[in-house]
C-alpha cells in the first residue's frame, strides 16, 4: 500500500530560497502577525477549531489505525475484504491530512513555538507507528495472484476507484519485501527523517543571519527574504558582494555539520535502495512513479550540451550592466530600473486575469480560493521563508507566501496559486485514493500559470524598458526553473554515486563537486567566488526531498509545450489542448505521471522536448538583445 500523501504535498517555487526554513528575527522592519488583517492570514479553523478538537481527532485516528492492523490475514477472503481494507485506509488517510497539517502549518507560522513543534513530532511518531503496524499489508496483498485480483476488481464495481493503486503494487512487486522486511523498514521510517529534522533545526531555530551596513549607511539583517530583495534591487555591486559573502557565509560557518547531515541523507537513500533490491538510488527514486531513469540522465546530458544560451545571457547582462566582472550576486538585479510595484492585491488580480484562457470555471474556482483565509501573505517573525502550497483533503489547499511587492513576488504568487488550483481541481474530480498528484506533474501547473502571467503583462505594456524587464524575467525563469534545477539534479546524482561507490563525502568533497558544476554550466561567463562552493548547504531540497529538483526542469519543459498548444493554432486545436490540460489537472494521481503527460500531449522520453527549452532560451536572449538596442538609441 502506498504511503499516505499527508507527509508530502508541499509544492514550492524553484528558487534557492524557496522551501527554505529560516525564522525572521524580531525587528522593526518585519510586520507582527497581530498587525496584519485577517484576510491576509491563514484561518485554520476549517481544519480544527482548537487543539482539543485536534487531540480528539488524533485519538480517533489511532483507534482506526489499531482496527486496521487487526485486518491482517483477511485479504485473501475475497474482494469485499480488500474493499473494506481500502475504505478503512481512506478513513485514516482523511484524518491524517487534518491531524498532520494542523500542527505543521502552525509550526511554519512560528518555528520558535516549541509546544507546536512537540505536537508535530507527536503526530509524526503516530504515523511512523502506523507504518510499522501495517507493514504486512502489501506483502499479503501480493500473495493474491494478479489475475485473481483483476477478476475481483472486474466483478466488484466499488473496487474500480482503487484499480490503479492496487495493480501498481504488482508492478513494483520485485521491490516489495516480505512482511518482516517491510516491518523493519517501517521501524526505520522515523529514524530516516532525522537528517531532514536536523537540517531544519540547524537552518531554522539555530541560524542567526548577520546584519550588515550598506554603502549608504543603512543596516539590513540578511534573512532570506531581505537577502533576495537586496540582490533584486540594490544597484551597488559592492553591497551585493558584501551581502552574498555574509549570507552564504552563514551556512559556510557550519558547513561541516551540513556535510555530516547530507552524508546521512545519502547513506539513508543508498540503504533503502539496496534494501529494496535496486541497483542505484536513482532507480529507487524514480520507480514509484514508473519514470525511466533515462529521463533524468538524458535531461542532464541534453542540458549540459545546451549551456551556450545560459552563458550568452550572462555575458549580455555583464555588458548591459557595465561591469568589469560578473558574479552570481549580479544575476537578479534588473538591467533597467522600473518604478512598478506589485502589491499583493494587484498581484492577485493580475494572476486572476491572466488565466482567462483556461475558462470561466477555472477563474471562478481561482477567485473563490483567493477570497480570504487560505493565503498567509506577509513575512512575520519566526515564519518559514519562501513559498509553498499545501493540500488538506476535505478542506482544500493552504498557500504560504512572504510577499514583498516585487515583480518576483507577483510571479511567486502565480506559481503557488497554480499548485493550489491543481489541488482544487484534483480534489473536486478524484476520489481520495487518487486525489494526490505526483511531484512529477505538480510543477506543470505552477510554471504554466507563470507563463500566463508573463504574456498578460507583456500585452499590457508598450514601454520598451518594461517589456525588456518582463523578457528578462522569462529568461530568468528558464535559468532558475530549468538550468539551475538540472545543475542541482546533476549535483545530487553525483553525490549519491559517491556513496554508491563507497567514496568519502566530506565538506571538501561537496565543495569541490559543487564548484566544478558551477564552472561546467557557466564556463568563463561568470566569475565564481570561492564562497559559492558552499551553496549546496543552503539548498533545502537536497536535505528534504532528494531527487525532487529534476522534476522542476521536466515540468518546465512540459508546461512550455502545453502552453504553446493552448495559445497557438486555430480555435479548435486551442480548445482541445486546453481541455487536455484541464483533464491533466483533474486527474490527480489516477495514472503514472508519464502516461498522464502523454495524454495531455507531452512525451518526456524525447530529447527534443528538452532541446526545445534550450532553443526557447536562445530566442528570448536574442529578443532581449534587440530590445536593448532599441532602448539605447
Amino acid at each position: 500500500m502506498k504511503r499516505l500523501p499527508t507527509l508530502a504535498g508541499l509544492f514550492c517555487a524553484a528558487s534557492l530560497a524557496c522551501n527554505a526554513i529560516a525564522a525572521a528575527e524580531a525587528r522593526s522592519d518585519v510586520r507582527q502577525r497581530a498587525d496584519i488583517a485577517a484576510e491576509y492570514r491563514w484561518d485554520l479553523t476549517p481544519i480544527f477549531k482548537d487543539w482539543p478538537a485536534w487531540e480528539a481527532a488524533l485519538r480517533q485516528m489511532e483507534a482506526k489505525m489499531d482496527a486496521f492492523a487487526a485486518r491482517k490475514g483477511s485479504l485473501a477472503k475475497g474482494p469485499q475484504a480488500v474493499l473494506d481494507a481500502y475504505r478503512a485506509y481512506d478513513e485514516i488517510g482523511k484524518l491524517q491530512y487534518l491531524v498532520y497539517r494542523y500542527p505543521q502549518l502552525q509550526r511554519d507560522l512560528d518555528s520558535r513555538n516549541q509546544e507546536v513543534a512537540a505536537r508535530f513530532q507527536q503526530v509524526s511518531a503516530v504515523f511512523a507507528k502506523f507504518d510499522t503496524a501495517t507493514a504486512w499489508f502489501t506483502p499479503e496483498l501480493l500473495t493474491i495472484a494478479q489475475p485473481t485480483m483483476e477478476a475481483w476488481i472486474a466483478s466488484t464495481p466499488a473496487l474500480a476507484p482503487y484499480r490503479f493503486t492496487i495493480l501498481d503494487n504488482y508492478r513494483r512487486q520485485a521491490h516489495v519485501l516480505d512482511e518482516q522486511g517491510e516491518r523493519l523498514l517501517a521501524l526505520a521510517g522515523r529514524f530516516a527523517q532525522s537528517p531532514r529534522e536536523a537540517f531544519q533545526e540547524l537552518s531554522t531555530s539555530d541560524i542567526r543571519f548577520p546584519t550588515i551596513t550598506l554603502a549608504d549607511g543603512s543596516e539590513v539583517t540578511l534573512t532570506p527574504a531581505n537577502y533576495r530583495a537586496l540582490l533584486d534591487s540594490n544597484p551597488n555591486q559592492a553591497d551585493r558582494a558584501k551581502a552574498a559573502a555574509a549570507h552564504v557565509g552563514t551556512y559556510a560557518a557550519t558547513a561541516n555539520t551540513y556535510a555530516a547531515i547530507y552524508q546521512g541523507v545519502l547513506q539513508r537513500d543508498w540503504f533503502l535502495a539496496q534494501a529494496r533490491r535496486f541497483g542505484s538510488t536513482l532507480d529507487a527514486a524514480v520507480d514509484d512513479n514508473a519514470v525511466p531513469p533515462a529521463v533524468v540522465t538524458t535531461l542532464i546530458e541534453a542540458t549540459r550540451a545546451g549551456t551556450a544560451p545560459l552563458q550568452r545571457y550572462a555575458r549580455l547582462r555583464k555588458r548591459l550592466l557595465g561591469l568589469d566582472s560578473y558574479h552570481f550576486y549580479d544575476s537578479s538585479v534588473p538591467i533597467f530600473r522600473s518604478e512598478q510595484r506589485y502589491p499583493y492585491e494587484r498581484s492577485r488580480e493580475l494572476a486572476l486575469a491572466s488565466v482567462a484562457p483556461l475558462g470561466a470555471d477555472y477563474q471562478q474556482r481561482f477567485r473563490k480560493f483567493v477570497s480570504g483565509g487560505r493565503i498567509d501573505v506577509y513575512e512575520t517573525p519566526g515564519k518559514r521563508s519562501g513559498a509553498y502550497s499545501a493540500g488538506v483533503y476535505g478542506v482544500g489547499p493552504y498557500l504560504l507566501l512572504n510577499h514583498n511587492d516585487t515583480l518576483e513576488s507577483a510571479f511567486t504568487f502565480a506559481h503557488e496559486a497554480g499548485h493550489a488550483m491543481h489541488t482544487v481541481l484534483s480534489y473536486a474530480h478524484q476520489p481520495f485514493i487518487t486525489s494526490s498528484y505526483t511531484i512529477f506533474v505538480a510543477e506543470v501547473a505552477s510554471t504554466m500559470n507563470e507563463r500566463f502571467l508573463l504574456e498578460h503583462l507583456l500585452q499590457q505594456t508598450s514601454d520598451p524598458k518594461e517589456r525588456f524587464l518582463l523578457l528578462q524575467h522569462a529568461v530568468d525563469a528558464i535559468v532558475n526553473t530549468f538550468y539551475t534545477q538540472v545543475m542541482f539534479a546533476d549535483f545530487e546524482l553525483q553525490a549519491h554515486r559517491l556513496v554508491e561507490r563507497g567514496e568519502p563525502v566530506t565538506t571538501a568533497v561537496l565543495n569541490s563537486l559543487y564548484g566544478r558544476l558551477l564552472k561546467d554550466y557557466y564556463g568563463d561567463a561568470v566569475t565564481i567566488d570561492d564562497f559559492y562552493q558552499t551553496s549546496w548547504a543552503r539548498i533545502p531540497h537536497f536535505f528534504n526531498s532528494p531527487y525532487y529538483v529534476y522534476q522542476y526542469a521536466t515540468c518546465f519543459a512540459s508546461s512550455a509545450e502545453l502552453f504553446n498548444a493552448i495559445t497557438s493554432g486555430d480555435a479548435a486545436s486551442r480548445a482541445a489542448a486546453t481541455e487536455r490540460y484541464l483533464t491533466l489537472l483533474k486527474s490527480g494521481g489516477n495514472d503514472h505521471p508519464m502516461a498522464q503527460l502523454k495524454k495531455a500531449g507531452v512525451d518526456l522520453t524525447r530529447r527534443e522536448t528538452v532541446q526545445a527549452v534550450v532553443e526557447q532560451m536562445e530566442t528570448l536572449v536574442s529578443r532581449m538583445e534587440a530590445e536593448a538596442a532599441r532602448i539605447s538609441r
